[in-house]
């Protein structure tokens, strides 16, 4: 292993792997989403090395998690939770993995541990408390924008990408009340749909029947793609994981 590389329990990875993935996520050295990219980019230290490499992990848990399930065990539900909410109910952070997430998780739900032979992730565990996530998520989401209210779309906030606010509008003067469900399978518009709810006119007992739905509908629907797909004739043969 070179000084550019660095290991956490038993993942490795490139610095330089790492850099050449954050920019698309708008988290590279140009800045971006954030200018967070250019304060990592511009340091070597080893702490910064962590820093990039924890990064890394977050933003491509997908790909990282049969490895996570195998260092932290039933802590990796605690991970999983944490990572749906804030996907969907921290507006600034809307670039966290989720469809792939749910898939590769059901994936690995149908993967026996191979100390113990039980599945590596509990699949009537993992529905229910990412179903919780997510919804519990979509209620900060739109409390927040019930709190700031219409001037987030006259006033101009930092932590809002105008862009994406816009682009939710338009979707929900497309797609009316069911865009907080068909939004779950649209990537940052899923993150901004309950905070543009929450902004506007939706009463809460009306968005909640919706929330529940979608993302009951979502976590189902992905996660069990993946759980079949992996228990499928053949799939162990052909699946990456």
């Amino acid at each position: 292993m070179t000084n550019n590389d660095i290991s956490i329990g038993r993942t490795t990875t490139s610095i330089k792997a790492v850099l050449g993935k954050l920019p698309h996520l708008g988290m590279g050295c140009r800045g971006g989403y954030f200018s967070f990219g250019r304060f990592l980019c511009g340091s070597t230290t080893p702490g910064m090395e962590l820093i990039k490499h924890f990064f890394d992990i977050i933003l491509h848990l997908d790909v990282h998690l049969k490895l996570l399930v195998h260092d932290y065990g039933n802590l990796i539900y605690l991970i999983l939770f944490l990572i749906i909410f804030t996907e969907t109910g921290v507006i600034v952070f809307p670039f966290l993995p989720g469809d792939s997430l749910l898939f590769v998780a059901g994936t690995l739900a149908a993967q026996p541990n191979p100390e113990t032979g039980a599945p590596l992730l509990n699949v009537l565990i993992l529905i229910p408390l990412l179903i919780a996530a997510a919804f519990i998520g979509d209620n900060l989401n739109y409390f927040v924008g019930d709190y700031l209210g219409p001037r987030v779309f006259r006033e101009n906030y930092k932590f809002l990408n105008r862009k994406y606010l816009d682009q939710t509008q338009e979707f929900y003067a497309k797609h009316g009340g069911k865009t907080i469900i068909m939004a779950r399978f649209v990537p940052i518009v899923r993150t901004f749909a309950p905070f543009v709810a929450g902004v506007g006119t939706m009463t809460y007992r009306y968005f909640a029947s919706y929330s529940i739905a979608g993302a009951a509908f979502w976590v189902i629907s992905l996660t069990l793609a993946g759980y079949f797909l992996e228990t499928s004739p053949g799939s162990r043969k052909t699946s990456p994981w």
